[in-house]
């Protein structure tokens, strides 16, 4: 009985540690899944890095080359407004075009004929071209008197944002000292109302290939509200495009409106009689002398042909300035 009893108890103990050691067996099977299992995802977090590590060096190099560009690309629009704002036209290579609209000039003032190319000396500015209205504006020393920058600040601020993308301001600086100048300076410095004749032939011709329509200001000047949009419709609402010249201000040669087209019949005829008379009366004269018959006078004249030389009213400019222009002398014109 008593070896039965033992029996059975060997026989438990062997169950027991047979069932420990499964379990034993079980749990080293399921924890050494688990360290696989780690491995793998500690392989797979490893490459992962490794992928974004790559990608993030990828990227680096990307942003380094697109940061490049960009670098190039400014330098280049750097240089290029560089080269826009002060632009010999003597140092153009052979390539290089200049526009022969001051050719004209050789036919008036022969010393010029001894001249490779006749331009503007420097150009400023950004060679904006295509627009419907280029706005010339002549300027010269006053000497301590300036009103250049109140009448930019009154024509630009008055345009909408469309009025600015389509048209062009251009200021003529009518005091360079530039040798191949220096003759014509010395000629005509002695008579200014020669010399403004011949600035404004030359800013128009200059003016002339930018745009559809010329519109001629001086640097003392105030532009009235939404001046370019009231020029604009007029224009569209004249029924007939046979018009001569519009008057946006009946002082001087202020707010007179030409036809870019038509330039170059002007700046012949003022070139013609430069030192006989001031450039508003010539403006008179010529269109007298294409506009009105033998023996009419020019009330008459204008009357019938007002639908050709056309005056708008109220003025859109006004006249601001008290220093003249020409040394000593003071003017108080207003527009009434």
């Amino acid at each position: 009985m008593r070896t039965r009893h033992v029996n059975l108890l060997v026989a438990l103990v062997a169950v027991l540690l047979f069932s420990f050691s499964c379990f034993c067996i079980s749990r080293m099977t399921h924890t050494g899944n688990q360290l696989t299992n780690c491995r793998n995802q500690i392989s797979e977090f490893k490459e992962t890095i490794l992928r974004l590590k790559n990608k993030t060096e990828i990227n680096r190099q990307e942003l380094i080359k697109a940061f490049n560009q960009m670098k190039y690309k400014l330098a280049e629009r750097e240089d290029a407004s560089l080269n826009s704002v002060k632009k010999k036209v003597n140092a153009l290579n052979k390539n290089e075009t200049v526009s022969n609209a001051f050719e004209v000039l050789r036919f008036f003032f022969p010393h010029l004929r001894k001249v490779d190319r006749i331009y503007p000396d420097v150009i400023i500015g950004k060679e904006k071209t295509g627009v419907s209205f280029a706005l010339g504006i002549s300027t010269v020393n006053r000497g301590n008197h300036s009103y250049l920058k109140q009448t930019l600040t009154s024509i630009i601020s008055r345009m909408t944002l469309s009025e600015e993308k389509d048209s062009v301001v251009i200021v003529s600086i009518a005091d360079s000292n530039e040798d191949y100048l220096k003759s014509v300076v010395d000629m005509i410095t002695k008579n200014w109302r020669i010399k403004q004749v011949l600035d404004f032939c030359f800013l128009m011709l200059y003016a002339q290939p930018k745009a559809m329509y010329y519109l001629q200001l001086e640097d003392d000047i105030l532009a009235n509200k939404m001046y370019l949009t009231k020029i604009t419709d007029f224009i569209h609402n004249i029924t007939s495009n046979n018009w001569f010249y519009i008057e946006f201000s009946v002082l001087g040669f202020i707010g007179k409106l030409f036809k870019s087209e038509d330039l170059t019949d002007f700046v012949h005829f003022f070139l013609m009689f430069y030192k006989d008379k001031p450039i508003d009366l010539l403006l008179g004269d010529i269109f007298q002398l294409k506009m009105c018959n033998p023996g009419e006078t020019l009330e008459k004249c204008t009357e019938r042909n007002k639908h050709i030389r056309i005056r708008y009213k109220p003025s859109l400019f006004q006249h601001v300035g008290i220093q003249s222009s020409f040394p000593g002398r003071e003017q108080y014109f207003k527009e009434i």
